[in-house]
């Protein structure tokens, strides 16, 4: 492995770690885990989490392309140096693991009622037209491993890990950026699905979004006074 994948691999598990533990999409898989089939809920969080992980780094790796590699450079400097500061308020926050917590399992407990009253609502001819009538998709795939494939995608479109993945790709070697994201995804999102709830609680959201904070400072410290290359 060369020294630039390994730089890229690097960078990105530690960014990605410390930026999906406590995530909301976090606490999603292990809500969704305890509702449905573990291996549905991991398989549908992981297939969203890795298609966004490589979209993010050809993004990444094609902006220097579109700009200048020195305007690259500085966007992507700005924009650990933006996140670290905005890590660090998260952190600052009183509160903020319980709110985001209650908000995802009020959110997903809506969705879960909805459903189960529509169910319960059904007729055997109406479930039968039902599945003449299914999309596309839910013709190969699970409902919850799309359920749970749609949740995880949308709720990771324009987050800060998203957003910190390109600006990392469009630095380092995008091959070591996507290794690097898609084990740290995996590692996060197995132990999600694995402790469930019980260990999405215990988690210290301020101590994470604090060295997230820090390590996406660091980043952006290096990158300022890293030299561009032309």
């Amino acid at each position: 492995m060369s020294l630039s994948v390994a730089q890229g691999f690097t960078k990105s598990l530690a960014m990605t770690v410390l930026s999906e533990i406590g995530d909301k999409t976090f606490f999603a898989a292990a809500i969704l885990a305890m509702r449905h089939p573990r291996r549905l809920v991991l398989s549908g969080c992981l297939a969203a989490l890795i298609v966004m992980t490589i979209f993010s780094a050809v993004v990444g790796w094609a902006a220097p392309n579109l700009l200048s590699r020195r305007w690259t450079h500085h966007i992507t400097t700005l924009l650990f140096l933006g996140f670290g500061l905005w890590s660090l308020w998260d952190g600052f926050k009183e509160d903020g693991e319980a709110e985001e917590l209650a908000e995802v399992e009020a959110k997903l407990d809506a969705d879960w009622k909805t459903n189960t009253s529509s169910a319960k609502g059904n007729s055997k001819d109406d479930d039968e037209i039902k599945k003449h009538r299914r999309p596309f998709l839910m013709q190969f795939f699970s409902p919850i491993f799309l359920k749970a494939f749609s949740i995880t995608f949308f709720g990771e479109w324009g987050d800060k890990s998203q957003l910190a993945t390109i600006g990392l790709a469009a630095d380092e070697n995008p091959i070591g950026v996507v290794l690097g994201g898609i084990i740290g995804q995996a590692l996060c999102t197995t132990a999600a699905v694995l402790g469930g709830k019980s260990l999405a609680s215990q988690i210290s959201e301020k101590f994470v979004a604090l060295s997230g904070g820090v390590l996406f400072i660091v980043f952006g410290l290096q990158s300022l006074l890293s030299t561009v290359e032309s």
